[in-house]
């Protein structure tokens, strides 16, 4: 089975140990604790025919205890196989984008150009939820975390010089309105995708990345061109620059990398199904074969 993994494979460690035992016991012969040596032979006779002597464990129900435990140890090294519905596990890991609506961005199509990228990056999550914040002198929310991404591409295309009064270009109070969405949302590993054309980056914005990497989410920087300091918050928020004509590589990025993360930050149950329990199951077996008593 292609699908098939142990999420704690060190516990399998302890079974050639067991193995070895098995091999031990099974070979000695069964004796009554050392009392068959101390017990006069006509006393012994007598009590085995009254059934009030075990003669001992031969055979399986010698082994019945080690082969409980091998099972345990089976179970708990994790055997587990992938989640057929592990896409819906994904919005644990949301995306903010934040737009720039400066009226910078109407010269030269760099607004058609930043909108044309973010809507190729919101049409790449499939089932990731995402959220869009929109700033100028000021940031506000435009659309709260949500699965709906085609309203959100819509809401995204729409966003004009005049969708945001305050005159400016403040990208820190965008980033830091991100990470509260991220914060209230839950995300245990989050994108924040900043559309911008480079214009008020600056030591605010740098600190507004790193508060965003020190919730466990990256900062990544979609640009018209090669602009220094995106390169540099996009260092500071670990993530990477996309340049506008760069979609592909956009949406691959929001695509493809989100799973690998989420299983690298200690998720892996979010897409694999411990079949462990099972296997506690089955040891429950020789265990209770070890409290049979005999009739009387």
């Amino acid at each position: 089975m292609s699908d098939f993994e142990l999420l704690r494979p060190l516990w399998l460690l302890l079974l050639p140990f067991l193995a070895v035992l098995m091999l031990v016991i099974g070979r000695r012969p069964a004796r009554l604790g050392g009392w068959d040596m101390a017990l006069d032979p006509h006393l012994k006779a007598a009590l085995q025919a009254l059934g009030r002597v075990d003669a001992g464990r031969r055979g399986f129900a010698a082994l019945a205890p080690l082969l409980a435990a091998g099972l345990i140890f089976a179970a708990l090294s994790g055997p587990a196989v992938e989640r057929r519905d592990a896409a819906a596990y994904r919005n644990l890991d949301g995306v903010v984008f934040v737009l720039d609506a400066s009226e910078s961005l109407d010269d030269g199509g760099k607004r058609l150009a930043l909108q044309t990228a973010g809507r190729v990056g919101v049409a790449a999550l499939q089932s990731r939820p995402a959220a869009l914040v929109v700033y100028a002198g000021d940031a506000y929310v435009a659309t709260d975390m949500t699965a709906d991404t085609r309203q959100l591409g819509q809401t995204l295309s729409l966003v004009d010089g005049e969708t945001v009064p305050d005159k400016g270009s403040r990208p820190e109070r965008g980033l830091s309105l991100a990470a509260t969405i991220l914060a209230e949302s839950g995300t245990l590993a989050g994108d924040v995708i900043l559309l911008t054309d480079g214009a008020g980056i600056g030591p605010d914005a740098m600190q507004a990345a790193a508060e965003i990497t020190g919730q466990g989410a990256r900062l990544s920087v979609v640009v018209p061109g090669d602009i220094a300091a995106a390169e540099t918050l996009a260092s500071t928020g670990g993530g990477e620059v996309f340049r506008t004509p760069e979609t592909q590589a956009l949406a691959s990025f929001l695509q493809e990398d989100a799973r690998d993360r989420l299983e690298r930050q200690d998720y892996p149950l979010l897409f694999r199904m411990d079949l462990g329990r099972y296997l506690l199951l089955l040891a429950l077996i020789p265990v209770l074969l070890m409290f049979r008593r005999a009739a009387l």
